[in-house]
């Protein structure tokens, strides 16, 4: 079996903490390029990008903005749980994970200001990770995640980072458990340098629900928004020639979501799709995306892009350079 679909992930290789907090600025983190064609890999840094890319190019970015889902839950007797809301169906009915805890259907626990939270029914009774869960609040929801809520944190990142921690430069609209985080290189200087590269940017939605860090757990429904304007500047830039690259896993599952005839529509609501080698990708072309971990759903995604003995190059690569993984780690671009 290929390294990339089965390595061991190494403690040296996970980003802990943010780069800004490792002496780097946001675009200073590493970028591995993986040309295709050649089968060939470049070692650069981010803020290089445009670099790779060509005149008549479109990147399309994930202007979804992180919420802060980490609740604390209590059981009757006084217990305590992290709660970790993951995709908002309405006010009160969310998806949500409880986390190294087992809940029943019908159970209540308790949050702060004398919040509440019941436990529906799991969404998947054979693998009950994520419940459909109904909030009782003293205020919207809004308002008390502000309050009481924190960003999404995993074992890896030692840091408590506040929320602005977890933003891309694109965050527009809030609804992401989990940051969109192969946007986050991104500064001020990194698109004035793609754009000046004659490379243009256009944002689509796509509010990302809590990982599917579990090995072989498929991607949950989201909710996704492409306009029109968005898909025109798909269709315009194939076209014209140029490739559309998507800036992470979010934005191929959006546009692909949003395809039809082999153009860009516009398009919203929930999304299942599951892209893989064998679906492939009608209207996205290359893909800018972060490290994943052993035997994730999103490395199927990326077969649609490439075979797998590039990807266990690729990775093998990585691994060996010293490559880091996870939300606040480096980045792949896949041309």
């Amino acid at each position: 079996m290929s390294v990339a679909f089965s390595f061991a992930l190494p403690a040296a290789n996970e980003a802990t903490t943010a780069p800004e907090r490792r002496g780097l600025e946001r675009d200073g983190v590493r970028l591995l390029v993986t040309d295709r064609a050649s089968g060939a890999q470049h070692d650069t840094a981010f803020r290089d990008l445009a670099a790779y890319l060509r005149r008549g190019d479109l990147l399309v970015v994930n202007d979804s903005a992180t919420i802060p889902a980490a609740l604390v839950a209590r059981r009757g007797d006084g217990a305590s749980f992290a709660l970790h809301l993951s995709s908002r169906i309405s006010a009160e009915l969310w998806l949500a994970e409880p986390r190294e805890n087992t809940v029943a259907p019908g159970e209540r626990a308790w949050l702060d200001e004398d919040g509440g939270v019941t436990f529906l029914a799991p969404v998947d009774a054979e693998h009950p990770r994520l419940w459909y869960v109904l909030l009782d609040l003293p205020c919207s929801v809004d308002t008390f995640l502000a309050r009481n809520g924190a960003p999404i944190r995993y074992r890896y990142v030692t840091d408590a980072l506040p929320l602005a921690a977890y933003q891309t430069i694109f965050a527009r609209v809030p609804g992401s458990a989990e940051m969109p985080s192969a946007g986050r290189p991104f500064t001020t200087r990194a698109v004035e340098d793609v754009r000046a590269a004659g490379v243009e940017l256009v944002p689509i939605t796509l509010h990302t629900g809590v990982s599917s860090a579990e090995r072989h757990e498929r991607p949950y429904r989201e909710w996704f928004d492409v306009s029109a304007s968005a898909a025109a500047a798909v269709n315009a830039a194939r076209r014209r020639g140029g490739r559309v690259i998507a800036v992470g896993t979010t934005v191929v599952r959006a546009l692909e979501s949003a395809a039809a005839g082999g153009e860009a529509v516009a398009a919203n609501g929930w999304t299942d799709l599951i892209v893989t080698r064998e679906r492939g990708a009608s209207v996205v072309d290359a893909l800018l995306t972060g490290f994943h971990e052993p035997q994730a759903s999103h490395l199927d995604l990326l077969r649609a892009f490439a075979g797998d003995a590039l990807l266990d190059s690729a990775y093998t690569h990585a691994l060996a350079e010293g490559y880091l993984w996870h939300e606040f780690g480096d980045v792949h671009l896949l041309l």
